[in-house]
Formats: C-alpha cells, structure tokens, sequence
C-alpha cells in the first residue's frame, strides 16, 4: 500500500466522534497560541480568548463521548486520540495559560509543571487500567481520580482574579507565589489520587 493510500484510509477509519475530539485538540493547540499571542501583545482580551478556547473543548470532549455511544462507535484509537487531545487541552493550555496570566514564579512554574504532568500520569494510567475496569462489569463506571477536563475549575478561577487585577502574591517564609497556583497544585493533586473514585456519567 502506497503512502498516501495509508494517508487516506486513515481519514476514513476517522468515525464522527472523532471529529469532536479532533475538534477539541484544535481548541487546545489554538488556546496555547492565544495565551503565546497575549505575552507578545498584551492584549487581555487574548487570554480570554485562550480561556474561551478551553471551555469550547471541554463541550467538544463530552460531545465526543456521547457520540461514541449513541452511534455504539467506541474504539481503542478514539480512545487513545481522546487522551491526547486532553493533555493539550486540560493539561498544557491551562498552564500556558495560567503562566501568562501571571503565574510565572519559579514555584509558580513548577506547579503549574507538576499539574500537567498529573494530567498526563491520569491519562495514561487510565488507558491501562480501562479495561481491567471494564471487565468486571462490561463498562467504565468510575473514574481513579479527577477526570483532566476538572482543571477548567482552576484556570477559571485563575482568569478570574487577573481580570480582576489581583493574582494574590504572597511570599511565606521568603518564597514567592501566586495563590491560584495553589489551585492548579490540589487539581494535579487529585487526579493522580487512587483511592478518590468519581462514578462515570
């Protein structure tokens, strides 16, 4: 089979689910340039553009997952180009973008790294634990940990507060950091949690 024969019957392996996956991969990857766009300009009104972004993909993932089971289309590669379309979305954009709304303290950045690193950890521990999972009952019916889409609580409150023009520095004990950090810290946090177990709407 010729390279653009494989290219092409790619395309049609794509079921309309994945759409609204790739659809909210888009979103991610657009939010990440919005927020790169917002430190170069220092138009605000590009960071919330970013913030916007990420709500669009966050209904294009629970639309993606509808999809799926309403046309009983379900697949190991929707399931896996879901995964990765989170990362980007849930993951790396709302640090992007939580680091150019102003969160860029040396511990501010680590956080925000330990939060998307979670992200990742919760994505892929999912993927190998899904099956298991479903074996005992035929379907996922609980999540381990916080589903990666729950960081839109963090950025939110995070866009919040830099619309407001307050990020809320402190610097306990000599350290410098922006509380909203915190946020993105306990949302990491809880993703990676095994004992913590959200039933699967």
């Amino acid at each position: 089979m010729s390279q653009s024969s494989r290219h092409f019957s790619m395309i049609r392996d794509l079921r309309l689910a994945d759409l609204f996956t790739l659809a909210n991969g888009f979103c991610g990857v657009a939010a990440i340039f919005a927020a790169m766009q917002f430190l170069a300009v220092d138009a605000p009104r590009l960071l919330v553009l970013a913030g916007c972004l990420v709500a669009v993909a966050f209904v294009c993932d629970v639309v993606d997952g509808k999809v799926a089971r309403w046309r009983h289309s379900a697949s190991a590669m929707g399931r896996e180009l879901d995964s990765l379309a989170d990362v980007i979305s849930f993951g790396v954009a709302p640090a992007a973008i939580a680091f150019a709304a102003g969160l860029n303290r040396p511990l501010d950045q680590a956080i925000l790294i330990f939060f998307a690193l979670c992200g990742l950890s919760r994505l892929a521990r999912f993927n190998v634990t899904a099956d298991a999972i479903a074996a005992r009952t035929g379907k996922v019916e609980y999540f381990e940990g916080t589903p990666i889409p729950t960081s839109v609580v963090p950025l939110g409150l995070t866009l919040a507060a830099f619309l407001n023009g307050d990020l809320y520095p402190v610097a306990p004990f000599g350290v410098q950091f922006h509380l909203p950090v915190v946020l993105f810290f306990a949302s990491g946090s809880l993703m990676v949690s095994k004992t913590l177990r959200i039933p699967k709407l």
